[in-house]
């Protein structure tokens, strides 16, 4: 007999109902525990937490190991959604156990779990993050007369309110002197705003990984602002219910490894893991290589970095002053002591390695290094600068599915073919952005734009 059925048998001698509830409990529990996962499998930046880790099957690998060791069968139920604030509903309403989101709803999720009591719920790991914000951007259809965030006002812009890419988009119009007023803001899921900037029936579209550039690489549109320009840390992040934390904290352990598991095959492998990505999402695999790939838009790593932290602790009176926010103690949300029970191993980010074919030099400065995806290749070449890659693509031969360089002064990588050149003397100078493009002119007076055809044509 085992110690479940003796506890059972015992509280059933007593015959009293509410043990005897228990106990059935008990039994349900000794066989059975039920996780529910709730993810945005089309929000590229939290994949080690969802898509990515959900095809890997690692969560499930994780817990079938605990179960040969504890003798319980662990299941795994997976929620997709397309944004974080059905997520934070669903935890609220104890439906959602472990849910991946950012910044600005895992913060809002904080709080709202704080004000209904109880247990609440805690921020447990990260997922991927951009230090300067670069996550998120701001898209406009290519022939749109709008060439900075100020010619805006008055138009339709579709963004999903109370998401990471809504809070950019106020604090960045905010900056640029344009009162969140001064527009009109639809509140529209991502796929919605996509299909809209399409149509035509918005004039822009703010919105968070990977829709800016899945935007922009089918021809749909430019991008207007570029995230990185607020120079504002953004990230997404796990989340559980502190409750479900406490009871199953051996399925936390599991979760938090499994997600370690997905970062370090990602890292190690990012060509395959985009297109694992891509092909589960719909996503063009050239749009999620560009966010996860190495050297990528998205850094992705498990730890509560400190730096990322204290963004949290300056979004939090922002939230508030926007009126999302009613209150919330970070302190007491951000809970440390799940990673540290799993003591995960440090990983590395993907960097982008090698020799450069063409300049014969080894690729070694991230904030130049450039990567070329050809077409029926199985890995990409590595380009060692702006200048490098724009050769490689002159004198290739070759169809090229996707070529990325980080921009000049942000760093944000982005396509090739859809940025904005500079010619600085020999220099030939990628920037996201018309506004960045703008900047560096303003302060290099020699300096004058070019095509992307010219850029090529003068490497």
């Amino acid at each position: 007999m085992t110690n479940v059925q003796k506890q059972c048998s015992r509280l059933l001698a007593a015959a009293v109902l509410t043990a005897a509830t228990a106990c059935s409990s008990a039994s349900a529990a000794g066989g059975t525990v039920e996780v529910v996962v709730g993810y945005q499998s089309k929000t590229i930046n939290t994949v080690t937490a969802g898509t990515l880790l959900r095809a890997r099957g690692y969560f499930e690998q994780r817990l079938a190991a605990l179960g040969r060791q504890d003798g319980k069968h662990y299941k795994v139920s997976w929620q997709d959604y397309d944004s974080g604030a059905p997520i934070t509903a669903q935890m609220l309403a104890d439906k959602v156990d472990i849910g991946s989101m950012g910044d600005y709803p895992l913060l809002i999720n904080g709080s709202r779990a704080q004000e209904a009591g109880g247990p609440g719920t805690r921020l447990v790991s990260v997922t991927g993050y951009n230090l300067l914000g670069a996550l998120n951007g701001v898209v406009v259809p290519t022939a749109s007369p709008a060439h900075t965030l100020a010619d805006l006002k008055g138009r339709k812009v579709s963004t999903s309110v109370g998401s990471a890419a809504d809070g950019t988009l106020i604090q960045a119009l905010a900056k640029a002197g344009v009162a969140a007023g001064d527009i009109h803001k639809e509140n529209q899921q991502p796929a919605v705003g996509a299909s809209a900037l399409k149509a035509g029936t918005v004039d822009a579209l703010a919105q968070f990984v990977a829709w800016p550039g899945a935007a922009v690489f089918a021809g749909d549109g430019r991008l207007l602002y570029d995230g990185a320009a607020l120079g504002r840390p953004t990230l997404h992040g796990v989340v559980i219910r502190q409750k479900y934390g406490t009871e199953h904290p051996e399925v936390v352990d599991a979760f938090l490894k499994a997600q370690s598991d997905a970062t370090a095959y990602l890292n190690a492998h990012p060509l395959e893991a985009s297109r694992t990505v891509a092909e589960v999402t719909g996503l063009a695999p050239e749009v999620v290589h560009l966010y996860n790939g190495p050297d990528g838009i998205a850094t992705f790593a498990t730890p509560l970095d400190p730096r990322l932290l204290d963004a949290l602790r300056q979004d939090v009176p922002f939230l508030k002053s926007v009126g999302v926010l009613k209150a919330l103690d970070l302190d007491a949300f951000v809970d440390p002591s799940y990673l540290a029970r799993a003591a995960l191993p440090a990983v590395e980010p993907a960097r982008i390695s090698g020799t450069d074919p063409v300049c014969g030099r080894p690729v070694t400065d991230p904030e130049l290094a450039g990567e070329i995806w050809f077409d029926g290749a199985d890995s990409t070449q590595p380009a060692a600068d702006p200048g490098c890659l724009l050769r490689a693509l002159k004198t290739s031969g070759r169809k090229v599915r996707a070529a990325y360089v980080p921009d000049a002064a942000t760093g944000t990588r982005w396509f090739a073919d859809k940025d904005q050149w500079v010619q600085d003397g020999p220099a030939l100078l990628p920037f996201t952005t018309e506004d960045g493009a703008r900047a560096y002119r303003s302060a290099h007076p020699g300096a004058r734009p070019l095509s992307f055809q010219e850029a090529v044509a003068a490497s």
